[in-house]
């Protein structure tokens, strides 16, 4: 079954429960949501949050006041720590999140205190991801960057969280690209690759499209391809439609093996983590027994923010003209990526292990 009939089997069934109760569209009045990003301000993230902030403030039944706070460290396992010891499960506090949170639960890593998958999903932002080269490179096109002039060094926040599709990419390209991890957001990434520190990058289009498309516009910064975007098959082979110009993953493989298809371990893994990266990529749990009248409000919000103009105006600027996926939506699939087959798992943890150093 692809991940289109999933998502349509699974609102089918959940439209049933998530109507709600009608005291749903008060659940909020007079209240104050506190949205916990667990990064530095800057990042992909960060920006989406705050972009998301007014919208929710419009459309969400009883009009709470939303409050962004940041939480940084640990590659956001520190923030999402706080936010399992500490959240309430009365609605008013929201992890905002990605897969820099999911991929370390997921892989059981060493200091995760949270359990995402006994968490209520509220509502999911899809974004993508763009990787970018400095001209300083030499490379011109996703066909020359095996022949780049300089060694090429990527900077990440941490191996198993919102980096792992980027590696998992080098993996699949067969690319040797030095990657110097430890930054805390993706905002100080962005900035390293500006100073020179750094002459590859990947960005998810929040802050691709704000931060970056500048940088091209001026010569600093030449686009090379994009993650992907999920096709009616269900696996991540379509180019982003935020960024239709640029090739994917796979067509960049498939041009560097003379049209060559991409098998094997690391691109079954690549497309496990990358499709929960980008299609429920930057997602907002709520903790484990929030009423039903708290996700029911928004479930009836999301459709509104989508069809709000001015959204559908600043959501191409901002975030790439990604819609938000309501809960009823979310929450099957977001499920199924967040428990991935022993084979893909055992192949993750080998990598990880192995090349960067990761403790499970």
């Amino acid at each position: 079954m692809s991940v289109i009939d999933k998502r349509l089997l699974f609102a089918a069934a959940a439209c049933i429960v998530v109507a709600g109760p009608a005291n749903a569209q008060e659940f909020y009045a007079g209240k104050r949501i506190q949205v916990i990003v667990p990064f530095s301000p800057g990042g992909a993230t960060d920006v989406a949050a705050r972009f998301l902030e007014k919208y929710l403030e419009r459309h969400v039944a009883g009009n709470p006041d939303i409050e962004v706070v940041n939480r940084a460290g640990g590659g956001s396992v520190l923030g999402a720590n706080w936010f399992a010891e500490n959240a309430e499960p009365n609605g008013q506090t929201i992890l905002f999140t990605t897969s820099s949170t999911s991929n370390p639960f997921v892989l059981g890593q060493e200091g995760v205190e949270y359990d995402l998958a006994a968490m209520r999903p509220g509502y999911s932002l899809p974004f993508g991801a763009v990787a970018y080269i400095a001209p300083s490179a030499g490379v011109t096109s996703a066909s020359e960057v095996k022949d780049a002039d300089v060694p090429l060094l990527y900077g990440g926040i941490a191996a198993a969280a919102s980096d792992l599709p980027a590696l998992l990419s080098f993996e699949v390209l067969e690319l040797d690209i030095k990657t110097v991890l430890g930054f805390p957001g993706r905002g100080p990434i962005r900035l390293a690759f500006e100073r020179g520190e750094t002459n590859f990058d990947y960005q998810f289009t929040p802050v691709y499209a704000t931060q970056v498309v500048d940088m091209v516009a001026a010569g600093r910064a030449t686009p090379l391809w994009t993650g992907g975007s999920v096709a009616a098959d269900g696996r991540l082979t379509d180019r982003d439609p935020a960024f239709p110009e640029l090739p994917s993953v796979y067509e960049v493989y498939k041009d560097l093996n003379d049209g060559a298809e991409p098998s094997g371990l690391a691109w079954d893994a690549f497309q496990a983590v990358g499709t929960a990266t980008y299609n429920y990529g930057l997602t907002a749990f709520l903790p484990e027994g929030t009423p039903d009248e708290a996700i029911a409000a928004f479930e009836a919000a999301i459709p509104a923010i989508n069809a709000d103009p001015e959204f559908q105006s600043e959501s191409a600027q901002v975030v790439g003209g990604y819609q938000l996926i309501p809960p009823s939506e979310v929450e099957g699939p977001l499920l199924a990526a967040l428990r991935p087959s022993p084979e893909i798992r055992a192949y993750l943890r080998d990598l990880l292990g192995a090349k960067y150093g990761v403790n499970f």
